[in-house]
């Protein structure tokens, strides 16, 4: 059975990683965009990071430029923008696509392993992306700060759609810690 254990991915450096260095902590993976409305969602991200990370918790952030070109800088502006702006100290790796033909095989897995929910019930939200991204297809990440709850066997939990908080999700990671 595949796990996200059995992914290798860039880091910002260009260096491939294994994903299976990671076996044994619980991930949550996350696109990421410096020029995002929801760009101060990294906040929240170093949040959850500073209170688990001793627990288990590993946050690996992945540079998307694929919604409304939100994420336009190079991995290294990326990495300056996120420890200036907002004193980033978990993992984020190099620039990626998550769908498409060009899609991180990573984000493909996670895609299918955790279709997400994205509709009406996100209300205004859903309908602006509806009509930003109206060829977005059923299991897509819709938009920037889609996040994937990893336990630590590297199986998918679950997938929180952009506009859930990172705070949101502790509740579940006190269940995976």
């Amino acid at each position: 059975m595949t796990t996200t254990h059995d992914f290798s991915v860039s880091d910002a450096t260009g260096e491939t990683t294994s994903l299976g260095q990671y076996a044994g902590r619980v991930l949550l993976i996350v696109n990421v965009a410096s020029k995002c409305g929801l760009t101060p969602q990294y906040e929240g991200l170093e949040a959850l990071h500073h209170t688990y990370h001793e627990r288990g918790l590993t946050i690996l952030g992945f540079p998307c430029n694929q919604f409304m070109g939100q994420e336009p800088g190079t991995d290294a502006e990326i990495q300056e923008f996120c420890r200036v702006s907002y004193d980033v100290t978990f993992p984020v790796l190099a620039k990626v696509d998550v769908n498409g033909p060009d899609a991180e095989p990573l984000f493909a897995f996670l895609r299918a392993e955790a279709p997400g929910d994205f509709g009406p019930a996100y209300g205004e939200f859903h309908e602006a992306i509806s009509r930003l991204q109206p060829d977005v297809a059923p299991g897509d990440v819709a938009w920037n700060f889609t996040k994937f709850l990893v336990d630590r066997d590297g199986g998918v939990v679950r997938r929180y759609e952009p506009p859930v908080p990172p705070g949101d999700i502790a509740a579940d990671l006190e269940q995976l810690l």
